[in-house]
């Protein structure tokens, strides 16, 4: 199958966030995470010929769909192979001083999981990769085979929440001294049997808590976060708006204490008279809990069951940060 045909992408909570970006059609927007392009079309269908989208993507092949799928737009919509990390230096590459608004829509997309040779899914046997962007050297086969056992043990823990971190890291070790785990396949059966077998009983695939862990490592899922919320924040026009979809508690919390941090301003001990930082609030949120996905949407799309959005606006006259 071609890969315009296989890069399908149902775009989660798209009404929730084309009315939360609040639209411009003279504006400027950026799709941090352009995928299929379903958001990316939506964003440039509602902008006129003076508008512009520009949608980024670390996944080659998202790259390739996402520019033939925005084509039919023209120069109204520009596709960047970039991690939005990078959406700060990406902007001044195109010569952008401002934008209107920035969507992220984290987490590994629907072609990257149901693509059995890209390693990222605990249901099909393939090799260990789970690269988002293809030229990034770190695999989950390194991390698999050479990370130390106490490393491995703190990233199941940390990043997959896995209670059994400790059971699973020592069974990786000990299988890998025998043999390099090469497959997805190898790596389940791994994380399987270090689990009791009352514990894997019901609820999640027992593996899926240890992919998800490894995945965050492999691409440094949650490190670019908070900057890349920052660097849009200092890009943003002011009453323009940034919205971020989260598949898990980490990325939530994570883009939770960002606008947090960004609304509070001044950060100076509790106990001292008078502001002495000059920090001022940047952004107000506008969501001051997520937005969920409808009953009907989770109907048609059982992937968007965990989706969370949270969107927040700039605010006027605030102290700009430097990006």
């Amino acid at each position: 199958m071609e890969e315009n045909v296989s890069f399908s992408h149902r775009p989660v909570l798209y009404k929730e966030v084309l009315e939360g970006l609040r639209i411009c059609p003279d504006g400027i927007y950026i799709d941090g995470t352009a995928g299929g392009a379903g958001h990316s079309s939506g964003i440039a269908s509602a902008l006129s010929d003076k508008g512009r989208l520009i949608a980024l993507d670390q996944d080659e092949t998202a790259v390739k769909i996402a520019t033939e799928r925005l084509s039919a737009f023209g120069e109204r919509a520009t596709v960047v192979h970039s991690n939005f990390r990078e959406v700060g230096n990406v902007c001044r590459m195109l010569g952008v001083n401002h934008i209107d608004g920035m969507l992220l829509d984290l987490g590994v997309s629907s072609y990257q999981l149901d693509t059995a040779d890209r390693g990222f899914s605990y249901q099909a046997d393939a090799p260990l990769d789970m690269r988002m962007d293809q030229t990034n050297p770190l695999t989950a086969e390194e991390v698999v085979n050479t990370y130390p056992e106490e490393e491995l043990r703190r990233i199941l823990f940390a990043y997959g929440e896995e209670k059994f971190s400790p059971k699973i890291a020592s069974a990786i070790v000990r299988a890998r001294e025998s043999a390099p785990i090469k497959t997805t396949g190898e790596l389940v059966e791994i994380v399987k049997n270090a689990i009791p077998a009352a514990a894997r009983q019901g609820g999640h695939h027992p593996a899926k808590r240890s992919f998800q862990a490894i995945r965050i490592e492999v691409n440094a899922e949650l490190d670019v976060i908070a900057p890349a919320i920052r660097q849009a924040v200092a890009l943003l026009k002011p009453g323009g708006r940034i919205a971020v979809i989260t598949f898990h508690s980490l990325e939530d919390r994570l883009v939770k204490q960002t606008f947090a941090s960004l609304a509070s301003g001044c950060t100076c001990p509790k106990d001292f008279p008078v502001c002495v930082c000059g920090n001022r609030p940047q952004i107000k949120v506008i969501t001051t809990k997520p937005i969920l996905p409808s009953a009907a949407e989770l109907e048609e799309n059982p992937r968007s069951r965990s989706a969370k959005l949270r969107i927040a606006e700039k605010l006027t006259g605030e102290k700009r940060i430097g990006i």
